[in-house]
């Protein structure tokens, strides 16, 4: 697999509830959230030691945005370090209630959706070389993402006109064109937002809005790592296929409807396919192309989980639930129909839906699977609560985290981007770090030794 710049971003949903009923309102329970961060702070936005930034996004939505990595693995694993992270701050911020007088529990879900319909995002980023037209990019993607949710979908219980019924993504019923630059109306499979933070005339920031957020690190990682292969076929000019779609929104809808995967789509040219079949398409493509370069272990790997993956949702779709968070909650919801004899209408089947994604490690479904070893994993604690400190050490990410992590023990005021670093003394320059591959820079390291 290439060397490339992966990110993701995740919007949390946040409420603070006694007895079932909402608390406080959505404004004051994130300054409560984020006066630890920065006192008295109403749109906190910061740049942390590990190399992330973590902000209060438009509608009151904690977000976390990892730091750069270049290896999905690795970003599986700052992923849910941010979760750990915003689960620190909501901790905090209930000490802080108690200390007020105020009694009641604050709820973070690492979801995208709330009982109002609203949806919220989670944002995918890829660094991709610039000498491959954008329209290229789209041709070839907007039929992987349409079809990608059979194994990165969340899953959700959803009301329509017909009634309540299971289905693969939360995402996929506020997609409303193919493409477009809006990430809160119009939202789109493939979005043009083109801030690459780099050298502009050498990348693009791919930045998708189209995928949920995953609580399975499975499902996180072959999201991910199948589209840094399909990109990667892209950059190459190896993808010479043709899967363009008669109508890609309406396709991504009745994907995302019928968990049995057998809602066939129509391409332009007339032909249909199944969105498992479509998966197939493009994994056989990948095949060919991987056994014609000198790949990688972490290629190998992807490869393999993703054949596996499609195996199994042809075979029996169970046997991923372990591994899929649309799978894993299926079963669960099942399980407690069964027992309690619920119709997809009750409000309790809702409310098991949101529970799997209440990222309190004590009280959230997901992580109660886990700590059953009822869930397949990437990754292990130990290695998650050092990213929640630790920046990637081979990236951009490291020069901003260790800058941070010094000025912070020696009480130097300073501002950071993602490009640049600056104390806040006129008489220091402003250090841009424009290259996201470069983890040393001998600039940085004597300001710190300045310190």
């Amino acid at each position: 697999m290439k060397r490339r710049i992966f990110g993701l971003e995740n919007e949390y949903g946040l409420t603070c509830t006694l007895n079932g009923e909402r608390r406080l309102s959505p404004d004051n329970v994130a300054r409560y959230l984020f006066e630890k961060v920065i006192p008295g702070a109403r749109n906190a936005n910061v740049f942390l030691e590990n190399g992330s930034r973590l902000y209060l996004d438009t509608g009151f939505h904690p977000e976390y945005a990892t730091p750069e990595c270049d290896d999905v693995a690795e970003l599986v694993i700052h992923d849910k370090a941010g979760e750990r992270i915003v689960d620190d701050l909501r901790h905090q911020a209930e000490q802080r209630l108690r200390e007020d007088g105020i009694e009641g529990n604050i709820l973070l879900f690492k979801n995208n959706t709330d009982s109002a319909g609203n949806s919220y995002g989670c944002h995918e980023n890829y660094l991709v070389s610039r000498d491959v037209p954008f329209q290229r990019l789209a041709e070839v993607l907007i039929p992987f993402f349409v079809t990608r949710q059979i194994f990165a979908g969340a899953g959700k219980v959803l009301q329509t006109p017909r009634g309540f019924h299971y289905c693969l993504s939360q995402r996929a019923q506020h997609i409303c064109q193919e493409i477009s630059g809006a990430t809160t109306s119009t939202r789109s499979i493939i979005n043009t937002r083109d801030e690459p933070h780099a050298e502009a005339e050498r990348y693009r920031r791919l930045h998708i809005i189209v995928g949920d957020s995953n609580m399975s690190e499975v499902a996180t990682y072959l999201k991910l790592g199948t589209t840094a292969l399909v990109l990667d076929m892209i950059e190459d000019g190896f993808f010479d296929r043709d899967y363009s779609l008669q109508s890609p929104v309406q396709a991504i809808r009745d994907v995302s409807h019928d968990p049995t995967l057998r809602e066939a789509i129509t391409l332009k040219d007339g032909r249909t396919f199944t969105a498992l079949q479509m998966q197939l398409e493009y994994l056989e493509c990948a095949t060919r192309y991987v056994d014609s370069i000198s790949p990688d272990l972490a290629t190998k790997d992807v490869l393999a989980r993703w054949a596996d993956v499609l195996t199994k949702l042809d075979s029996d779709l169970m046997q991923l639930s372990r591994e899929l968070d649309w799978v894993i909650k299926k079963a669960w919801i099942d399980k407690f129909m069964d027992r309690d004899r619920l119709s997809w209408r009750n409000p309790k089947v809702s409310l098991l839906d949101l529970q799997y994604h209440d990222i309190r490690p004590e009280k959230g479904v997901y992580y109660r699977l886990a700590l059953n070893d009822q869930v397949d994993r990437i990754t292990d604690d130990e290695t998650i609560e050092q990213a929640k400190h630790v920046p990637p050490q081979t990236t951009r990410a490291r020069l901003r985290g260790e800058f941070i992590r010094q000025a912070n023990l020696k009480g130097k005021d300073y501002r950071v981007d993602w490009v640049y670093l600056k104390l806040n003394d006129p008489e220091r320059e402003t250090i841009l770090c424009k290259d996201p591959f470069q983890s040393h820079d001998e600039r940085i390291e004597r300001l710190i030794r300045s310190f």
